[in-house]
């Protein structure tokens, strides 16, 4: 117990032994002292315990903060494996216990894209529970295209309302519109091999935690979405 007059030293090592890296070039679509946003390929994990993930990248990747509560570039949420796009990271404490908190209160918005089978309504709010947890889903069919294979093609502009795991994969497959690529929840006869899941994380706008500005991220569809929507 501490009584009062003692001398407490607090020993630092100078240079701390740098961990094994691992060399992965990503995309940055956003960055600034406190925050970054980069683009997550397909096939990789954005954090876990394998050695090949996102949150393994993000140094080698990203400037570091000099700011005075500098820490080691951590993902604030997670894209499925087979998923691309954006992905937000906090650069300091500060930022990611702020970032956490929005995704939290859902004070930022997220657009993504799906390519979805079968004809479709051109709208609507899917609302089905999940894990037995309320979920929200809207949507717009933006275009379609016939298919032989697959009768119909849909580009799906989806805004989630919460974050469920699955959410966007599981609301499609239970309207009856599975998303394309998908194996997990698929029609019989209706899955596409070799060619990735379509559903890409698009856009995310949220205000700032710290300047307090406007920011709108935004990553591209990837070529092979072009391929069938040109």
């Amino acid at each position: 117990m501490i009584t009062g007059g003692e001398r407490i030293v607090l020993t630092v090592p100078e240079k701390i032994p740098p961990k094994r890296q691992l060399i992965f070039p990503l995309k940055v679509l956003f960055e600034d002292e406190h925050l970054a946003a980069i683009h997550k390929p397909a096939g990789i994990e954005v954090s876990g315990n394998k050695f090949k993930t996102i949150a393994n990248a993000l140094p080698q990747n990203l400037q570091p903060s000099k700011l005075s509560d500098a820490t080691t570039p951590q993902p604030v949420h997670r894209l499925d494996y087979a998923t691309t796009g954006i992905v937000l990271v906090g650069k300091t404490s500060g930022s990611i216990r702020a970032l956490n908190k929005m995704f939290k209160d859902k004070t930022i918005a997220k657009t993504y894209y799906a390519i979805a089978i079968g004809k479709m309504e051109q709208g609507g709010t899917i609302t089905s529970k999940i894990d037995g947890k309320p979920s929200e889903t809207a949507y717009q069919v933006m275009e379609s295209v016939t298919s032989e294979r697959f009768s119909t093609l849909n580009l799906v502009q989806l805004h989630p309302k919460t974050g469920r795991r699955h959410q966007l994969r599981k609301h499609l497959f239970g309207l009856g519109h599975p998303i394309l690529g998908d194996k997990e929840y698929a029609l019989e006869n209706l899955i596409l091999k070799g060619k990735g899941l379509y559903l890409h994380a698009y856009a995310l706008e949220f205000e700032h935690p710290f300047t307090h500005r406007s920011i709108k991220i935004i990553d591209d569809l990837p070529e092979k979405f072009g391929k069938i929507f040109s």
